[in-house]
C-alpha cells in the first residue's frame, strides 16, 4: 500500500537524501548525489523497485517520530503489547562515501522485527549481483554502482532480494550502516556506527546553534532551515528544490516533474532567508553557485541548472515505473530548461544587489556580469515567455515576468548609485520607467480593479502577490489592494491560494492541482504590507498545521484528499515560511529587506491612475 506524501520524513548528509516512511521503510534514495539514479524507488511504483524495511513483525505497532531536537536524525518509535523500540536513521553528512545508518534500540521488553532490504539501481530498473564478503558484510553490485551492508543480525538472501528477522530486548542496540562506492574502487571500510552518530549529532548542532531566529516561531524556521542544509549539495553550495521528482501536483494525472535541481528563481529568497537568519556562509555558497551556474553568454542563461551548474537537463519517460498512486508518467530531467522565462533575470540581479548590501562579496563582485545581463535583457524584455509557472502552452506577455524585468533594472540602477559602480544609469533608468508605465497600463484591468496574469487576460495568478514585496508598487497603493482582494475572490479555495485557474487559464496540460504552499505564504506577505496582521498571522498558523508530523511541507496541498502533493520536501515552502516569519517578526514591512520603500513608492507615482480609476 502507497504511503501518503506526508508519512515520510528526510534523512541526508548534504550531498544526497532518503526519504523514509513511517512503517520504516526507506522508499527513496538516490547516490551519490542528489540528481544520481534512485536505488530505492518504491515511492514511484513497489517493492519491486526497491526499499529497505525495518520495522516490527506487529504490523498494529504504535508508531511515533521526531527529530532529535536540531539535528537531522531521525527515531520513529515502535511501541507492540511485548515491548518498545526506536528505529534511529540518519547519514553522515562528513565522509567522501556516502553512509546511511540504521539502529534499532531496545526501549522496554522485546520487540520482533524483519527487515526487508531490495536495491534496485537505475531507478528501480536493475538488479545488481549480491555475494557476502569474507568480513560478512554483503555487496550489490550493477554497472558503475556499488552497495555495501554491515549488519550485526544474520541476513539471507530469497528472491533476489535480502531477508533477516530479529528481536530487540531493552537495553540492545541492532546495528546496519550501507555505504555506497563505484563499483570499479576499493570497498568502503568498515564504520563505527556509534562514533558517525555522534559526529553526526554534533555536525547539525554546531550548525543550528548558529541560528539567530528568536520569538514564537523560532524552533519552526529552525526546522525549515535544517531542512534546507539537508538540501543543499554541499561541495557547490547548490540548492535543489526537492529531493524527488514526480510526485504528483494532482494524484493521478501528469503534472510529475523532476525538481532535483536549481532554480534561478529562487535565488533571492534564498539568500534573504539565509541572511536574515544569519547564515552568512551558506548564503555566500549560493551566491558563487549563481554566479558559476549563470556564467557565459547572458542569451544562453537558464532558469534552472543541475547541482554542480550542468546546463543539459534532458527530460525523460521512465515507462517501468507505475508513478505514484499511478500519476504517470514517471519523468527524470526537466524540459522546462530550455524555455524562456524573463523573471529570473529580475530573481538573479535581484540576488547579487541583496549580497552586496549583505557583505557578501567585495562590491564590484560580478558587476561585469551584471552589466552583460542587463545589456541582453535591454534587446528582450519587451518579449513574450513562458512565465515563472512554466507553461508548456506558448509564450505570453506575463505581467509577473515584466515586472521582474523592472526589478533587475530597478536593483541594478540601485546598486550602481549605492556603490558607485559604473553603468549608463540615464538609460537603465528610462527603460525602468518605460516598463513600470507599461505594465501599470497593459497588465492592470480597470473593471477587476486588479493586475492580470498577462496582457489583455481576464485571469489572475498568485506571483501577483509578488508586486508589493519587490518594491514594483507601494503596499498601501489602491492597486495592490484591488489584486489582493481578486485573488482572494478567484484563487482561495479552503483558505489556501491556488497558483492560478488551470480550468479556465491555459498552461498546455489538463485542469486540476493542489494548492501551491508558496503562493499561501505570499498571501501572508501581502496582508502584512496592507496593514492586515491579524489576517496574515490567521493565515500563516493555518498554513503551519499543514506541516507533517516531523516538520515538513511539499510543494502543494490537496484541499480536498487533505494531503500533501507535489515533490517533497519542498524548499520554495521552505523558504517561504522562513521568510513570512521574519517578516512577521519585523512587525510586517518585507519591503524593506528588498528596497527602500520610499524610492519603490516614488517610482510607482507618474504611472498611478487617477482615483476615478477605481
Amino acid at each position: 500500500m502507497t504511503l501518503p506524501i506526508e508519512d515520510y520524513a528526510l534523512i541526508g548528509d548534504c550531498e544526497t537524501a532518503a526519504l523514509v516512511g513511517r512503517n520504516g521503510s526507506i522508499n527513496w534514495m538516490c547516490l551519490p548525489r542528489f540528481d544520481s539514479e534512485a536505488c530505492f524507488a518504491a515511492i514511484l511504483g513497489d517493492h519491486d523497485n526497491g526499499r529497505w524495511l525495518i520495522a516490527p513483525v506487529d504490523e498494529k505497532a504504535k508508531v511515533t517520530r521526531r527529530y532529535r531536537p536540531d539535528t537531522l536524525i531521525l527515531e520513529t518509535r515502535f511501541e507492540t503489547e511485548t515491548g518498545a523500540a526506536t528505529l534511529i536513521d540518519f547519514m553522515y553528512p562528513c565522509d567522501k562515501h556516502p553512509h546511511l545508518v540504521r539502529l534499532v534500540v531496545g526501549e522496554k521488553g522485546s520487540v520482533e522485527f524483519e527487515t526487508e532490504f531490495v536495491v534496485r539501481f537505475g531507478y528501480g530498473e536493475q538488479v545488481p549481483w549480491v555475494i557476502m564478503l569474507p568480513d560478512g558484510r554483503l555487496r550489490a553490485v550493477a554497472g558503475p554502482n556499488k552497495l555495501v551492508l554491515q549488519s550485526t543480525i544474520e541476513l539471507r538472501g530469497e528472491n533476489f532480494r535480502t531477508k533477516g528477522e530479529f528481536t530487540v530486548k531493552a537495553g540492545e542496540t541492532k546495528s546496519f550502516a550501507l555505504s555506497y562506492a563505484e563499483s570499479f574502487v576499493p570497498d568502503p571500510p568498515l564504520v563505527n556506527v556509534e562514533s558517525l552518530l555522534d559526529d553526526t549529532e554534533k555536525f547539525w548542532k554546531d550548525w543550528a546553534s548558529d541560528c539567530n531566529m528568536t520569538g514564537p516561531y523560532a524552533e519552526i524556521v529552525k526546522r525549515s532551515l535544517i531542512t534546507l542544509k539537508a538540501m543543499t549539495y554541499a561541495p557547490t553550495g547548490g540548492v535543489v528544490a526537492a529531493v524527488t521528482t514526480s510526485l504528483p501536483e494532482q494524484f493521478g494525472g501528469p503534472r510529475n516533474w523532476d525538481y532535483r535541481y536549481c532554480w534561478v528563481r529562487d535565488a533571492t529568497l534564498t539568500l534573504l532567508a539565509l541572511m536574515n537568519t544569519g547564515y552568512f556562509g551558506e548564503a555566500r555558497a549560493w551566491r558563487e553557485w549563481l554566479l558559476r551556474a549563470v556564467a557565459g553568454s547572458p542569451e544562453q542563461m537558464q532558469i534552472m541548472y543541475g547541482i554542480a551548474g550542468e546546463r543539459r537537463l534532458y527530460e525523460v519517460e521512465l515507462p517501468w515505473l507505475p508513478g505514484y498512486e499511478k500519476s504517470a508518467p514517471v519523468r527524470v530531467g526537466n524540459a522546462a530548461h530550455q524555455q524562456t522565462q524573463l523573471d529570473v533575470y529580475g530573481e538573479l540581479l535581484d540576488a547579487l544587489h541583496q549580497a552586496r548590501k549583505g557583505g557578501l562579496a567585495p562590491e564590484e563582485s560580478g558587476w561585469e556580469l551584471q552589466l552583460a545581463m542587463v545589456k541582453h535583457l535591454e534587446e528582450v524584455w519587451q518579449k513574450p515567455d513562458e512565465g515563472i509557472w512554466e507553461v508548456r502552452s506558448g509564450p505570453e506577455n506575463f505581467v509577473y515576468s515584466k515586472v521582474m524585468a523592472w526589478v533587475a533594472f530597478d536593483r541594478s540602477i540601485k546598486s550602481a548609485e549605492r556603490f558607485k559602480l559604473d553603468c549608463p544609469l540615464k538609460g537603465w533608468r528610462e527603460i525602468r520607467e518605460t516598463i513600470h508605465k507599461e505594465v501599470c497600463e497593459k497588465g492592470f484591468d480597470k473593471e477587476l480593479n486588479s493586475f492580470v496574469r498577462s496582457y489583455g487576460s481576464k485571469q489572475v495568478d498568485a506571483s501577483l502577490l509578488l508586486i508589493p514585496a519587490v518594491g514594483f508598487l507601494p503596499g498601501d497603493d489602491p492597486r495592490v489592494a484591488g489584486t489582493v482582494a481578486q485573488i482572494e475572490k478567484t484563487l482561495m479555495k479552503d483558505g489556501l491560494v491556488q497558483r492560478y485557474d488551470t480550468s479556465k487559464a491555459s498552461d498546455g496540460l489538463p485542469p486540476g492541482e493542489g494548492m501551491f504552499l508558496a503562493c499561501s505564504f505570499w498571501l501572508v506577505d501581502a496582508y502584512l504590507m496592507l496593514g492586515r496582521k491579524d489576517d496574515a498571522v490567521k493565515l500563516f498558523e493555518k498554513l503551519l498545521s499543514l506541516r507533517n508530523d516531523v516538520g515538513l511541507l511539499s510543494e502543494e496541498y490537496d484541499t480536498s484528499a487533505k494531503r500533501l502533493c507535489g515533490n517533497f520536501p519542498q524548499a520554495f515552502s521552505h523558504l517561504a515560511l522562513v521568510n513570512s516569519a521574519s517578516n512577521l517578526g519585523r512587525d510586517g514591512k518585507p519591503i524593506e529587506q528588498r528596497c527602500d520603500a520610499e524610492d519603490a513608492a516614488k517610482s510607482a507615482k507618474p504611472a498611478a491612475p487617477s482615483p476615478a480609476a477605481h
